[in-house]
């Protein structure tokens, strides 16, 4: 199932090798890991410190690590080429973390998650009250494109889901569930979406009276300036 839902990510985001990713929620790190595998630098952050040290523990020094919430990520705009929310958790807004990870972002996306209705989810239900650390999010393809263009209109999302019969099938039945299509398929337990962003700069008006266009000394804008975000 791990191999499966890897290999879609792969397929939807094509990380290569240099390129600079941050995984939001990342957990231990498993996901840390196989995108350092393809060469990418990776940063992970996570609400729980016991998370990130156990991360450290798998990931050693060669990865950033640090504590951050999916709606006010410690990093500056644009900073990575690569942002990965997969399994977020049922207790963020996910059209806020979705706006968050494209502020920081100045390249592609990709969001996966438990597919709600997908016939007998490979994925069983977690108990909140026996984990600390809340339980994954379930919802669809066409609830997470209504929230991608919620932020990102005119952008380009690529889908497919993975993972079709239950776990006891794993792995014996991988021949039949290799043979299913993943892409543009609503129906796998484990869903996949990638999407590219880009950005242009814009010039807010003053409330006192009509900003400048220029920009400071330095190439940074001036005071009041404000970026808007389009999909490409």
């Amino acid at each position: 199932m791990d191999r499966r839902e890897k290999e879609l990510i792969q397929r939807l985001l094509k990380p290569m090798d240099g390129e600079r990713l941050l995984d939001v929620n990342c957990g231990e790190g498993n996901y840390l890991r196989f995108f350092r595998g393809r060469g990418c630098s990776v940063t992970g952050t996570d609400p729980s410190q016991h998370m990130l040290d156990m991360a450290r523990e798998t990931l050693g020094q060669r990865v950033d690590l640090c504590p951050g919430d999916y709606e006010d990520l410690p990093f500056s705009d644009n900073e990575f080429d690569i942002v990965t929310l997969i399994f977020p958790d049922s207790e963020c807004n996910l059209q806020n973390a979705i706006n968050e990870a494209i502020r920081v972002c100045r390249g592609r996306i990709f969001l996966g998650t438990i597919n709600r209705y997908s016939p007998g989810s490979a994925y069983g239900a977690k108990n909140a009250a026996s984990d600390p650390y809340g339980y994954p999010l379930r919802s669809s393809v066409p609830e997470m494109i209504r929230l991608i263009r919620s932020s990102l209109s005119d952008t380009t999302i690529k889908w497919g889901s993975v993972i079709f019969f239950p776990p006891g099938w794993y792995p014996a039945g991988s021949f039949f569930e290799e043979r299913i299509p993943a892409m543009r398929n609503p129906f796998g337990s484990f869903i996949g979406l990638a999407f590219p962003v880009t950005y242009t700069h814009i010039t807010v008006q003053d409330p006192l009276g009509e900003a400048s266009k220029a920009k400071a000394a330095g190439g940074y804008p001036e005071p009041g300036a404000a970026r808007r975000r389009t999909g490409k």
